[in-house]
């Protein structure tokens, strides 16, 4: 009789195990790049650091201003159901009265009892008073009946747009909440890159955030002379209110006084001089003159990356002011420091 015998377990070895191992770190990797909060590797290099900073600055900047443009027009499209609904209550009103002028007149002519307007006339005492009240109820009659069609008619159209507006507005509130849900994507990768920065030295932080080279050019700048004089007074005006928004925080949305984004720095710059610009990167540049690189002026609008993704105003001297990053305070800078993309004048 044959004894039972467990059957030999095989070790992982070899191949096998180099085989397990490798989709075991495979997961452990796919799994960390899938969560956009997971902690970054501490053997990571300081180029490799700003590289990943850099693009998730760049892809938050993109998102905050597509935020702002929806942003934009939803609070158009609020602006403009409020004053839709205050039209359409103020004709309901003209319309009542109107309608209360009608009831009237329908009850005169009731208690009138219907009299042929023959016999009336053939009755009167004062047939020349009766001809005129009958021609002025005549004439009252047709006013009335036309307000009320003209109101009815206004009122279709009022509904009408209500309706459009209220679906707009919903669809300018989902693209919103679209947009926020990016945008918290966007926070928990900056969290990412919030480590990265943590695990370098205060030098290799303010080298890669370009704190160290910001400080030179002012510098540089402040001993140069006076800065070069803008073209016009809203252009000055523009520039004086930039160059006293330097140190300010950047936050996301925030158009000032205290903290700005990149294109509310430059929409509260020129709101100071008396010029409305639009608030995105994208629309700013459509808003004015597009000029050469080569002739740009103080006061001018400068724009960079491709998809118009960030804006400062240009100061002289090869510089701009701008609202840089979440890493980075309202700051002085060359403008030979990103891609450029383009200028435009908009006085």
């Amino acid at each position: 009789m044959a004894a039972h015998r467990k059957p030999k377990q095989r070790s992982l070895s070899g191949h096998t195990a180099r085989t397990a191992a490798t989709i075991a770190l495979a997961g452990a990797a796919t799994a960390t790049a899938f969560d956009g909060t997971g902690h970054a590797d501490p053997r990571i290099g300081p180029a490799e650091v700003k590289s990943k900073v850099d693009a998730l600055y760049r892809e938050a900047e993109v998102a905050t201003e597509k935020y702002n443009g929806a942003k934009e027009k939803a609070e158009k499209a609020e602006r403009s159901l409020g004053e839709l609904r205050d039209e359409a209550a103020r004709k309901t009103e003209k319309l009542n009265s109107a309608r209360e002028g009608l009831g009237s007149i329908a009850a005169a002519q009731y208690r009138s009892g219907g009299i042929d307007p023959a016999v009336q006339l053939a009755l009167s005492s004062d047939p020349d008073q009766y001809l005129d009240r009958a021609a002025l109820a005549d004439r009252a009659d047709s006013r009335q009946a036309a307000a009320v069609t003209g109101v009815q008619k206004q009122l279709q159209e009022i509904d009408q747009l209500r309706t459009e507006a209220d679906d707009t507005l919903a669809h300018l509130k989902s693209r919103q909440a679209e947009l926020n849900k990016h945008k918290k994507t966007v926070n928990g990768k900056l969290d990412t890159a919030k480590r990265l920065l943590s695990q370098l030295t205060g030098g290799q932080r303010a080298e890669l955030t370009g704190e160290d080279r910001a400080s030179r050019t002012a510098d540089r700048d402040d001993a140069s002379g006076a800065p070069a004089k803008a073209p016009n007074s809203r252009a000055s005006a523009a520039v004086s209110y930039a160059h006293k928004a330097l140190g300010s925080p950047y936050v996301w949305g925030a158009t000032g006084p205290n903290a700005f984004d990149c294109s509310g720095l430059t929409q509260a710059a020129y709101r100071s001089a008396g010029v409305d610009l639009p608030r995105t990167t994208y629309a700013q540049i459509a808003a004015g003159e597009r000029v050469p690189r080569s002739q740009i002026q103080p006061g001018d609008l400068v724009f960079f990356y491709q998809g118009i993704s960030h804006v400062g105003i240009y100061v002289g001297n090869g510089q701009m002011i701008h609202a840089p990053n979440p890493s980075a305070p309202v700051r002085l800078a060359p403008i030979s420091q990103m891609p450029f993309a383009g200028a435009t004048r908009v006085v």
